[in-house]
């Protein structure tokens, strides 16, 4: 787009673009979401932006009436395969916290200078500026959601120092850390160490939560994962492996999307709660979440492209916003892939870490790599294979790498490495083998295999991440019923 075709986004204030570019307004120094509700401020007083962090960068601070920090990622970085969009996932996976930008450029196997140089060039902002935006978003929520003490939120959010942190939430929000809390109590209630922290996942456009729920449903393992509730009400929970401890996520199935007069959809939320044995694993929890759910997806682009297919095109529009799920832990998803339902459910039980504080029905952990390498046959292999980094399924990890990693075990059939590229690695463009994809569904593939599996048009012999699970129990915890994100 040029700038000409962003502005006009933003005089149409079209929801489409939220995540995709910011733009900012020299007269009053704040940045927005195209969607801004404000009144649309002259062309020649507008400046745009790739990233939040290019906006904070150049001295502009956080609408506090559309709060651009909290719009869906931009699709281009699940997407892309090259450094700039592996960088872009695994700064969200929180790596630049918790390595430093040494050991981001470690994984994409570059030097540190040339992945600052690659990032600046294209989105504005360096890796250390785009990890701060993401710390300074991560401070908020816990400061509006939470009851910690300010000194813990600003660890727990990744910053070296209170004041480094005092400084950043003055600069980005043009307020205090006590003033941003004090606004959120006028609000909402602050969360209870029981209720978890309340979260609104954002996404652009229509989302068939429905599908996505049903997929998930059916792939539940006991003691890991969890759906309960009747279709159109239902809440999604599991137990997730995290860098600094565990935590436990429910999610609520949000149905429908309203459309505006102009017939578009606005895009909306799913509620979540998160339960997180340490504070400091938020912003990785909810990335994880968010490729879990496809929340970050451009339905518009994957609709246009597909509904233009003579086959896809009725089922396309009875199903827009039609995601395509990815895995919370792409090493469990890799396992589950090839061990199936069943004996994905008697690993746990047998290798699962047991929860210190189990919640009902959830129990465990899945098992590490590491406690199933001594298996026999395929399981070993891929077991040993992940835990010794001969194959890496990180955000960050090229995709033909691992796949061609995965295919040289053995053991792994094509049909399984595809479905570990398409959900472990959140790759949109995978087809199963056997299929006869044409070119015109790409870049779009995996999408359009969701669509025809969906609607009942092929076997639904694509490997699934897990067992189906009849079992349902009742939430031990407060579900999301009032989210503040």
């Amino acid at each position: 787009m040029d700038e000409d075709t962003r502005y006009e986004a933003v005089r149409s204030r079209d929801a489409r673009f939220d995540g995709e570019f910011f733009f900012a307004v020299e007269t009053t120094g704040i940045y927005c979401r195209p969607s801004c509700p404000a009144v649309t401020p002259k062309r020649h007083n507008v400046r745009f932006y790739a990233t939040a962090a290019a906006a904070q960068g150049s001295g502009f601070r956080a609408c506090r009436r559309c709060r651009p920090d909290a719009v869906p990622g931009s699709a281009d970085w699940n997407a892309r395969a090259d450094v700039v969009g592996r960088a872009m996932r695994l700064i969200g996976d929180g790596v630049v916290d918790r390595e430093g930008v040494a050991g981001l450029a470690g994984r994409l196997g570059y030097s540190a200078r040339q992945v600052q140089r690659q990032l600046t060039a294209e989105l504005g902002a360096g890796p250390v500026a785009l990890a701060r935006a993401q710390r300074a978003h991560t401070a908020r929520v816990l400061l509006q959601t939470t009851g910690l003490p300010v000194t813990e939120i600003a660890f727990a959010s990744g910053f070296a120092s209170v004041r480094q942190f005092n400084d950043t939430v003055r600069e980005i929000y043009a307020a205090t850390p006590s003033a941003l809390r004090a606004v959120a109590r006028t609000t909402r209630r602050a969360a209870t160490p029981t209720a978890g922290i309340p979260l609104r996942l954002a996404h652009r456009g229509p989302y068939r939560s429905g599908a996505v729920f049903d997929l998930l449903e059916s792939e539940a393992v006991p003691g890991v994962e969890e759906v309960s509730g009747a279709p159109g009400r239902r809440i999604y929970r599991r137990t997730l492996r995290l860098p600094h401890g565990t935590g436990i996520v429910a999610v609520q199935e949000r149905p429908g999307t309203t459309r505006t007069t102009s017939g578009a959809h606005p895009g909306g939320w799913l509620d979540a709660h998160l339960h997180l044995t340490d504070p400091r694993d938020l912003t990785t929890a909810v990335g994880r979440l968010r490729r879990l759910l496809d929340l970050d997806a451009d339905p518009y682009a994957v609709d246009e492209r597909l509904g233009e297919d003579t086959r896809l095109a009725p089922l396309v529009a009875a199903r827009p916003g039609l995601r395509s799920p990815g895995a919370a832990d792409p090493e469990e998803c890799a396992v589950r892939a090839l061990v199936g339902r069943t004996e994905a459910a008697r690993l746990v039980r047998r290798h699962g870490k047991t929860l210190d504080a189990p919640c009902g029905s959830l129990t465990h952990l899945f098992p590490e790599p590491a406690a199933l390498s001594e298996a026999a046959g395929p399981l070993g292999t891929l077991a040993t294979a992940l835990a010794d980094g001969a194959v890496r399924l990180d955000p960050g990890a090229d995709r033909d790498e691992a796949q061609h990693a995965l295919l040289a075990l053995s053991g792994l059939d094509a049909r399984t490495v595809a479905v570990i590229r398409a959900r472990a690695l959140g790759d949109p463009d995978v087809a199963p083998p056997g299929l006869d994809t044409p070119d015109t569904w790409r870049p779009w593939r995996s999408y359009a295999w969701q669509h025809l599996r969906t609607a009942g048009e092929l076997e639904s012999s694509w490997p699934s991440a897990g067992p189906v699970s009849t079992a349902r129990s009742a939430l031990c915890c407060s579900p999301p019923t009032r989210p503040a994100h």
